[in-house]
């Protein structure tokens, strides 16, 4: 369905991973996995077995090249059946993959981009803190150089994936706080130093990676840790600011497109089951009429999605789209989602369907990856709309 048509090479890829859910993710799997709010490691290795966390990293690491549009098309597949391998996998090809490519120095690449292609390693973000959101510009974790060696203190705030991650990709400020833009530095921080708690945050949705309160107490790591090298230091906002944050819109939106699709399918499938007064009711026009809205803003929320994904990917400017399709699609498919929900009715609330999942996980998109509101600023910014 759709105007935006996918190569050969991108259709093969969508249809090895619909396969591989169905015999590695079944239904059963994942409901466990949510209820356990387990990470299911081996099926992160499996997708590493198959070269996927190797498409955002160059040929010369060990990886296929950068493939922004096949990323979004993996993570659109596993986000519609598990969040859980869904978000690692973006802790890997994109937190790790990407960022690593743009903005680390050669002897980071050198040394961690063959691990993301070959092991599946991954990053999580330690961008928010206890009073710092939006607003990264005003962290309070510190970095003090001390000879080859920084010191870190401070705390970090719904750092999802922390404990399952091998490096923390923290934002730090490395000056006087006045300075705001100009002393701000990123540093990796292994998740195994000593001075680093984790202290787990209870979450409605998104089971499985967690999301954490990670407290800093004289971590220390080597120089060589700055993202970018000893050039880095100081340069945390420019590095951040990168094309990495239009992926990230992209990648957020991809995610609820997933989830919106795995409810619009379950609604459909159900509303031919279900019989009320001796027909299916996919015959009442209500249902009907709910159902063909929701595959109609669907459609448009792929659209949104896949044509930032492709200038993202041919390195056009793509601020103003990837902030667009963030905002509308995180949005729309939540109020798809819960349409479908209605079109369920009481099964759509109950764990033995996994409707109600899908509702719990969507409600968190418009807020992931920057609200919905911090767009609309975007948007209005970018196209120079007077203030």
């Amino acid at each position: 369905m759709g105007m935006l048509v996918e190569t050969e090479d991108q259709g093969m890829l969508r249809d090895m991973l619909r396969r591989f859910v169905e015999k590695e993710m079944p239904r059963d799997r994942v409901k466990a996995w949510d209820r356990e709010s387990r990470f299911p490691r081996d099926v992160h290795d499996k997708l590493v077995e198959l070269g996927l966390t190797g498409l955002t990293v160059p040929e010369a690491y060990g990886g296929s090249g950068r493939n922004v549009v096949s990323t979004i098309i993996v993570i659109e597949e596993l986000c519609a059946r598990s969040m859980s391998v869904g978000c690692a996998y973006i802790q890997s090809v994109c937190y790790a993959g990407l960022n690593l490519t743009e903005v680390g120095s050669e002897a980071q690449k050198r040394e961690l981009l063959p691990k993301v292609a070959e092991n599946g390693l991954m990053f999580a973000y330690g961008f928010s803190e206890p009073d710092v959101g939006a607003d990264i510009a005003s962290v309070r974790t510190t970095a003090v150089r001390r000879g080859n060696e920084v010191e870190i203190n401070g705390a970090k705030r719904f750092c999802s994936g922390a404990q399952i991650a091998d490096y923390i990709y923290a934002i730090v400020r490395s000056g006087e706080p006045e300075a705001r833009y100009k002393n701000l530095s990123l540093v990796l921080i292994p998740t195994d130093a000593p001075g680093l708690t984790f202290t787990p945050q209870e979450t409605l949705g998104l089971k499985g990676g967690g999301t954490f309160d990670v407290s800093l107490d004289e971590v220390t790591v080597p120089v060589s840790n700055i993202v970018g090298g000893e050039e880095g230091w100081n340069q945390g906002w420019a590095k951040l600011a990168g094309p990495g944050l239009d992926i990230e819109k992209i990648e957020v939106a991809a995610m609820a497109l997933g989830i919106a699709r795995a409810a619009v399918d379950d609604a459909w499938e159900y509303a031919q089951q279900r019989v009320q007064y001796g027909k299916p009711i996919c015959a009442i026009q209500s249902i009907r009429h709910m159902l063909a809205e929701a595959k109609t803003r669907l459609e448009a929320c792929r659209l949104m999605t896949y044509t930032a994904a492709r200038m993202v990917e041919e390195q056009r400017p793509a601020t103003v789209e990837t902030c667009m399709a963030k905002l509308f699609v995180c949005d729309t498919a939540r109020d798809i989602v819960l349409q479908c929900q209605q079109v369920m009715g009481a099964y759509g609330y109950v764990g033995d369907f996994d409707m109600e999942r899908y509702v719990r996980d969507i409600l968190v998109m418009p807020i992931l990856g920057g609200s919905s509101a911090i767009q609309r600023n975007n948007i209005a910014n970018r196209l120079n709309l007077p203030k």
